[in-house]
């Protein structure tokens, strides 16, 4: 059996591959209509995908040992946790944005997608560094550090909405596209005639917009929407892909491991969006496992550099991973957030 250059057979990428675009396929499949996905499908499609994952990681353990397989289950874990704060963030987007229900899992398709691609060149340059020697694990440990303190300082600050119209995304989009101010189906882009057709309607008769040709395209408040979602993805990775790389550096390990996680975040949204006011304290956990994942990495680097026994075996990895997990989910439920008297009211009233 022939090996590729990532230190695998050809069997094992091939496996991965049909898995992980055959699972693409199904959620595009399952997930074309616009329509709001309900929290008990949420919850079945969640388990689907995390299925999935542990048939690759299965597959892994027959074909190349526990160690592998573990690699592979710790970095999904890993990924799946992060990912988490990141899912909060853009909850936030789709309630700065208006953006019914319903159309929130489109957008969170072509996030996905982006995160794929995103996520494949990110692991290709992350692992290409670390040839460079010991020291580029200090400077991954250093940036996964230095998020975990930024989390935790921005701790008293959840109650701040950002103004996403001064984001770097939203404003690239509008120097490219002139903008449609409303909503118009699922579109993340409308031609000249569609806006024309828009502009002829009563309700829209106080809009407007500027015109750049008869081929030109307009971005609705979708495309703006979905702009943001991703540049706040991109900026995620530079995260979550040192810390998967914290845990194995082997590429296919790094981006199976992502990849799988990533894939089942779509129904996760819909699963986090429903029972956020029951998980308070699983960002804490997010912060632990970041500086967990920074003294790895130190201590990765520092034992090629210094020549110490000091290191975190794949297995101590998982157990720390799924522990921390289960910790901010259980102190979640056990110590739930205080509700203010002001809401407290409300909700009476």
């Amino acid at each position: 059996m022939g090996s590729t250059h990532i230190g695998f057979p050809l069997e094992t990428v091939a496996v991965f591959v049909l898995l992980s675009v055959g699972a693409i396929l199904i959620d595009l499949f399952m997930h074309r209509d616009d329509k709001p996905i309900p929290l008990k499908s949420a919850v079945l499609w969640s388990l689907f995908w995390v299925a999935i994952a542990f048939a690759f990681a299965g597959f892994l353990y027959v074909h190349h040992g526990a160690e592998v397989a573990s690699l592979f289950v710790t970095g999904y874990a890993l990924e799946k946790v992060l990912s988490v704060d990141n899912l909060f963030v853009m909850m936030a987007i789709f309630s700065w944005f208006s953006v019914p229900d319903g159309y929130r899992h489109r957008v969170l398709y072509w996030g996905v997608i982006g995160a794929i691609v995103f996520r494949g060149i990110f692991v290709a340059i992350g692992t290409g560094l670390l040839a460079l020697g010991p020291w580029v694990e200090l400077v991954f440990a250093a940036i996964v550090g230095w998020t975990a303190v930024m989390m935790l300082r921005s701790g008293d600050d959840e109650d701040e909405i950002e103004d996403y119209s001064q984001h770097l995304a939203y404003r690239m989009v509008k120097r490219f596209f002139p903008i449609w101010p409303k909503l118009s189906g699922h579109a993340f882009l409308l031609k000249q005639s569609e806006v024309d057709a828009e502009l002829a309607k009563p309700e829209n008769a106080g809009i407007q917009v500027g015109r750049v040709g008869k081929a030109a395209f307009y971005a609705t408040p979708l495309m703006l929407c979905l702009a943001v979602v991703e540049l706040s993805d991109v900026m995620f990775a530079f995260d979550s892909v040192p810390a998967v790389i914290a845990v194995s550096r082997e590429p296919l390990i790094v981006y199976s491991a992502m990849m799988f996680a990533i894939l089942g975040l779509r129904t996760l949204y819909f699963v986090l969006e429903a029972l956020k006011q029951y998980l308070v304290h699983l960002e804490k956990a997010v912060i632990v496992l970041l500086f967990f994942i920074a003294i790895k990495l130190g201590l990765n680097a520092t034992a090629h550099i210094f020549h110490h026994d000091y290191t975190i075996s794949a297995m101590a990895s998982l157990g720390v991973v799924l522990v921390v997990l289960f910790c901010g989910v259980f102190a979640s439920f056990i110590f739930p957030e205080k509700k203010d008297e002001a809401e407290e009211v409300k909700q009476q009233n």
